[in-house]
């Protein structure tokens, strides 16, 4: 296991990375959804250590989220947070030198690996989706709750909604009600949830319907691309992988039985082997 250290990237836009591996390797980028208190570390510090043996992870938070970045006075409006996150993102792969890089992208994070795509295709090599939004979708009651977190905040709603996360919450055990508190005092820092609240105001099927990319810039992305989703994942339906899979040229799937919104915890060990099979044969 690869030790994970962290560090802000001085570049247009201050950029806090998780970061392990020798410089020297394939770099994979890691981007994170958009849960209150969510952060880079929250969402990858499983995988990190294991795939930083063989390639170079970065993990940032993204501006809005965790120790990046909070604007004084945040953009209004998913389009044009995404242009700010693009922009951070492409400062920060050219503050590190990189060229070129695999990317991994979570929920949000999946949409955002998506308009990357669309806007700097060279810049990327293989991807992976993981229950990704950007595609048409009606916005379920659990993301509605999520997103509207701060309209009346507290440990309850917070634990609320990590059970939504997961389809099986015994892997938590009796620390559901602890973790939740912890989350719940981490998203009430106010630069947390002033950017919070300026991401998703109500109505929110808005901030999906911005995340939708186009059909056409789709069927351009000749990226090799693993989508992964969870069957009964209450955030992000799974017919928006259906959805990409039919239109994505160079795409393919996986699904999970059995499984919400946190592939990547409850299928920690099969969610790691796709992700070598697919990073390291390139199959």
């Amino acid at each position: 296991m690869e030790e994970v250290n962290n560090r802000i990237v001085k570049s247009a836009n201050n950029t806090y990375i998780n970061e392990c591996g020798a410089s020297h390797k394939e770099a994979i980028l890691f981007l994170h959804g958009s849960g209150p208190g969510a952060s880079a570390w929250s969402n990858w510090q499983y995988i990190m250590p294991e795939f930083g043996e063989k390639f170079h992870c970065i993990a940032p938070d993204l501006i809005g989220f965790g120790k990046s970045n909070h604007p004084e006075n945040p953009p209004k409006g998913m389009r044009n947070w995404m242009r700010l996150w693009i922009d951070q993102i492409i400062s920060l792969l050219d503050e590190l030198k990189l060229e070129k890089v695999h990317m991994v992208g979570n929920s949000m994070g999946g949409a955002i690996s998506l308009q990357l795509l669309m806007d700097f295709p060279d810049r990327f090599n293989r991807v992976v989706l993981m229950g990704p939004a950007g595609a048409p979708t009606t916005i379920t009651s659990e993301l509605d709750r999520t997103w509207g977190y701060y309209d009346d905040p507290s440990p309850e709603l917070m634990a609320n909604i990590i059970s939504w996360f997961s389809y099986d919450n015994s892997f938590i055990g009796d620390q559901l009600g602890e973790i939740a508190k912890m989350r719940h005092e981490a998203s009430s820092d106010p630069n947390i949830r002033r950017s919070f609240e300026a991401m998703f105001p109500a109505p929110r099927q808005q901030h999906l319907d911005e995340l939708i990319i186009p059909n056409g810039s789709l069927r351009n992305m000749n990226h090799p691309i693993l989508i992964i989703h969870g069957q009964e994942d209450l955030l992000v339906n799974v017919e928006t992988s259906h959805y990409l899979i039919k239109h994505l040229p160079n795409a393919q799937m996986h699904i999970f039985g059995h499984c919400s919104h946190w592939t990547q915890i409850e299928y920690k060990e099969s969610f790691h082997f796709l992700l070598k099979e697919f990073f390291e044969k390139n199959y």
